[in-house]
């Protein structure tokens, strides 16, 4: 019982936590709906030459991403510190 108790809290919070665009890793970003390694890593080149993200909705200016993706994945993210 207490293993399916830890097994149900691991999947909420892997469920719903919100990634951290601004320091999320290429593996990290993969998690999320409509990225895989080459948006990935647009994502952090975008990023690294931007100096950040300082809302969600500038994930709109990165090679890739379209609006269909962006609708898939601006609320399973986040912006935190750049």
């Amino acid at each position: 019982m207490k293993r399916l108790l830890l097994l149900f809290v691991f999947l909420a919070v892997t469920l719903f936590a919100k990634v951290d665009i601004n320091t999320a890793d290429a593996t990290a970003l993969q998690s999320l709906p409509g990225i895989g390694p080459a948006k990935a890593e647009a994502i952090i080149e975008w990023r690294e030459d931007n100096g950040g993200f300082q809302h969600v909705r500038d994930m709109r200016n990165v090679t890739g991403i379209g609006p269909r993706t962006y609708e898939q994945i601006r609320d399973r993210v986040t912006v935190g510190e750049r």
